[in-house]
Order: C-alpha cells, then structure tokens, then sequence
C-alpha cells in the first residue's frame, strides 16, 4: 500500500460458528483493504477478531461506515476505529513466558512489573486448562515486549525472574530471535 494508506482497527465478538474469520476476511477483501495484522480467539462460547487494515481513505471510511451496520448480518458486535501506522520502535524485543498453579493476580502482577519500569507489551496471550495428569488448573501467559535501549536486559532479567520465584511462577525471559 502507498505511503497515504489509512489504517483500520476492526474489533469483533460474536457466538462461536464456522465461518466468522471468512465472513469478516471477505468483507474486508469485498472493500479493496488489505489485512496486516490479525488476532483470533475462543473465548467461552464468543469468538472474537482483532484485526487492522489498510487501505484508501475512502475505502476505509466506507468499511468503518458499513460493518457496524451490517452487525446482524455478520453475527457479530463490531466496532471500527482509524489509526496512525504503527511507529518504528528502536527497541529489542523480548519474549515472556510463564507457567503456574491458576489463581487470580498473575496478569495484574506481571503487567504492573512491566509498566512500573516503562516497558511496553506489544502482545499479550493467556490461556488456563487442566494438566493431563494431574487435572490442576494451570495458567500460562506468554508476553513480547520492547525493551528500549537504556534498559539493561540482564538486570531487568534477573529482576523479573526474582519477582516470578516470589509468586511461584516458572518463567523464561530471552530475546526474540
């Protein structure tokens, strides 16, 4: 897309049922707009998309005007919103994993680690299901964030696993390859 291509945040929620990403994609495809980047999930039984295009101004215009009229159609609770393209961070990105016994706080834990020393998360995953054998509720969370060049990694490392034993959380923290 040229230099001029308007940006497309599209946030949907819907009932769980084969062809929501088809449907939306299509739609998407119908209206000439190209999809950069994307995020889909079960979430219960509501199946939600994240997702940002690009495009003419007028075609995106036109999409952000369409979808939340076309809501029943779709089956879906959608909302539109334009945004700037994403700025080109000088950072080194690192990903995050951790794994534990489920209990309420971890996410609140590990963003307020982060956020008290101005690191940034660009994505965020969790997930919770029961282990094979034993049938304990785990938790998992796998985090990338952009560390800026004036943070030390190893120090921020050993910090962060530091925190992780003090909550009883297996982690790993290596840089992205």
């Amino acid at each position: 897309m040229p230099q001029s291509a308007t940006h497309l945040v599209i946030s949907a929620v819907g009932s769980d049922r084969p062809g929501i990403a088809n449907r939306l994609s299509q739609r998407v495809f119908d209206a000439q707009l190209n999809i950069l980047d994307s995020r889909m999930a079960l979430l219960g039984g509501e199946f939600a998309i994240l997702m940002l295009v690009e495009g003419s101004a007028e075609a995106v215009a036109a999409l952000a005007e369409a979808l939340p009229q076309e809501q029943e159609a779709l089956g879906l609770t959608v909302q539109c919103r334009t945004t700037a393209p994403a700025a080109l961070n000088a950072g080194r990105p690192y990903r995050i994993e951790v794994i534990a016994l489920d209990h309420p706080g971890i996410v609140a834990s590990l963003t307020r680690f982060l956020s008290e020393r101005g690191i940034n998360i660009h994505q965020l995953d969790t997930q919770s299901y029961h282990a094979p054998h034993t049938g304990a509720r785990l938790f998992t969370t796998t985090l990338v964030v952009n560390l800026p060049k004036e943070v030390a990694s190893a120090k921020l490392r050993e910090q962060f696993l530091d925190h992780c034993d003090q909550l009883n959380l297996d982690a790993t923290f290596e840089a992205v390859r």
